[in-house]
């Protein structure tokens, strides 16, 4: 029987193949008391499980570390092994069992309980949403201590796996990478669960939170991944099937062709050049950037060398680590923004020092938190001058809303820069400083920002959240987020114009820039700098070099002055046609 699942599309694509379910290990264990002379035997057997699962995620770790992985699949493993040997998951279940004489599973998941508790009280939901690893952690102890490996089947080589799971942990999809994985659904999840961020890294579809696939689907069945729509088709009838199966030949084909634009000039068809940048996260990002030909780097994101750590990085360690992606680049821009944490993003080892704030999102982070914490600051701004000196890099400052912070930040520029010349290191002395303009006061009152910075870029995704107050992670709420809102076409535009009057050159870095529907609207707004996720710059190009821009400038123009959102929206759509 054919019937079709609707969840969250969180990486775009289509997938058909034969599902294979995951299974999960129930945490509603059983509970019985063993006999007193059989306690540490009880014990032992719960240590040895742990150590099992701790061998097993070394082995993951190593798999995750090889060239050709996603970054981000090391870091969640990480995660996971720092859990399991927290003394609350790897100790605390053996006092139980001492004092309650239960079994070890038992122990195991009441202390499980407790913590996952714990997790729900935070408000920030990208903590929140970490109670999962929590939960995943535990599942792979049960199994050990259960006898069951989570493994899965290799199939025959023409044939696509559909993972089918109520969750998936990041060391799941680590053992998916030698597979061929045709896409994830999962019940739960959000765009910041760890299926969504691997299956975006791997370019495979992923529909997640559709709450009751892995119950519903049977192992075999054929199905069909919608990733753009956030659809799941089951034993769909010979029509649809066939009909996806040419959509799906038709976007591997479009792919194919996108290759030929690497080497292409990124220009508008009357000759205006628009260059495209890549966003990344980790030096080891360097080589996709390359991969598709990217002008430089737009955006790299400095904070993940903080993330999913006990300790600090040093100078050295983020020396090396700007140096080494200055090099690759070879005198093409590399723009570094400074630690931008605080928010959806946590650093371990900062987290001794941050109090509890009532609302992340607006409280101390970013510059605000750089500024709060000089001695780290200047830290990150030493290492960034020195490795100016081998190649063109430009720092960029996030989340600036009053003049003197770029005064604050501009004087301990000037006081990395003095640190550095007694110690003789060798920095770029004419470094180019720019802004984040993500915050509304910011883009409504640029004159201290084009007079004292020499660029600016646009973080849309906070800009839109910001304008709009809107957490798009709330899926009560993420409808409302709206990068068309008549509000925030206007702020991108006059923040465009604005640098264009002063000559200061102006990007956008968020996830606008990577959307090819809305690359024209920007090259009408007079936009000539994107930088966006490597992965989709060719597609962005083929937008760029079929556009004329003074067509556009005129069209755009009038597009602006609409305030019914409908409107504003079809003009938007008849820019592509």
């Amino acid at each position: 029987m054919s019937f079709t699942l609707h969840g969250l599309a969180v990486s775009s694509g289509i997938a058909i193949g034969r599902a294979h379910l995951v299974s999960h290990a129930t945490l509603e264990v059983a509970h019985y008391k063993v006999r007193e002379k059989s306690v540490s035997a009880e014990i032992e057997r719960f240590e040895a499980a742990v150590a099992t699962v701790r061998t097993e995620l070394e082995a993951l770790h190593g798999e995750a570390s090889q060239p050709g992985s996603p970054s981000e699949l090391a870091a969640f493993v990480d995660i996971h092994a720092m859990l399991l040997d927290d003394p609350l998951l790897s100790e605390l279940p053996k006092e139980l069992i001492r004092e309650r004489r239960c079994n070890a599973e038992w122990a195991l998941v009441q202390q499980m309980e407790l913590l996952v508790e714990q997790f729900d009280e935070i408000e920030d939901s990208y903590l929140r949403e970490r109670k999962h690893d929590v939960v995943q952690v535990v599942e792979r102890v049960l199994k050990a201590l259960m006898g069951k490996a989570r493994k899965v089947a290799k199939r025959g080589k023409d044939e696509d796996l559909i993972i089918v799971a109520h969750d998936l942990s990041p060391a799941d999809t680590i053992q998916f990478k030698n597979l061929k994985i045709g896409g994830f659904v999962t019940d739960l999840g959000g765009a910041t669960s760890h299926t969504a961020i691997v299956a975006r890294s791997l370019a495979i579809p992923a529909v997640v939170g559709l709450h009751h696939a892995r119950p519903l689907v049977r192992e075999d069945d054929l199905v069909i991944i919608d990733g753009a729509r956030g659809v799941l088709i089951v034993e769909p009838d010979p029509r649809v099937l066939e009909e996806y199966r040419l959509r799906k030949s038709e976007l591997e084909l479009e792919r194919s062709k996108l290759k030929r634009l690497k080497t292409a000039r990124s220009a508008t068809l009357d000759g205006e050049d628009v260059a495209l940048y890549a966003n990344i996260e980790l030096p080891q990002d360097i080589e996709q950037v390359k991969d598709v030909g990217a002008d430089g780097i737009g955006l790299f994101r400095t904070e993940f060398l903080f993330m999913n750590r006990p300790d600090l990085p040093d100078e050295n360690e983020q020396y090396e680590a700007y140096k080494s992606v200055a090099k690759a680049m070879a005198g093409r821009p590399v723009t570094i923004r400074t630690l931008d944490i605080g928010g959806d993003k946590n650093a371990g080892a900062l987290s001794g020092s941050e109090r509890q704030a009532p609302n992340p999102a607006l409280g101390l982070r970013a510059i605000r938190y750089c500024l709060a914490e000089p001695q780290i600051f200047l830290t990150q701004l030493r290492a960034i001058l020195r490795a100016s000196h081998y190649g063109k890099i430009r720092l960029l400052i996030p989340m600036l809303a009053h003049a003197s912070e770029i005064e604050q930040t501009l004087a301990m520029i000037e006081q990395a820069k003095a640190q550095l010349r007694e110690t003789r290191h060798k920095f770029d002395e004419n470094i180019k400083i720019g802004g984040m303009i993500e915050i509304p006061a910011a883009a409504l009152a640029l004159g201290p920002f084009v007079k004292r910075l020499q660029f600016l870029s646009l973080g849309t995704n906070d800009l839109i959240q910001y304008t709009l107050a809107i957490d798009r992670t709330d899926e009560a709420v993420a409808h409302l987020y709206d990068p068309l809102h008549p509000a925030i076409l206007r702020l991108i535009s006059q923040t465009i114009a604005a640098g264009a009057r002063m000559d200061v050159p102006v990007a956008v870095c968020g996830e606008m820039a990577g959307d090819p529907n809305l690359t024209r609207l920007l090259i009408g707004m007079g936009l000539r700098q994107f930088s966006m996720h490597p992965s989709l710059i060719l597609e962005v190009k083929q937008q760029v070099v079929m556009s004329d821009a003074e067509q556009l400038t005129m069209k755009v123009g009038r597009l602006l002055r609409l305030d019914d959102p409908e409107k504003l929206r079809e003009q938007v759509e008849r820019l592509n046609i």
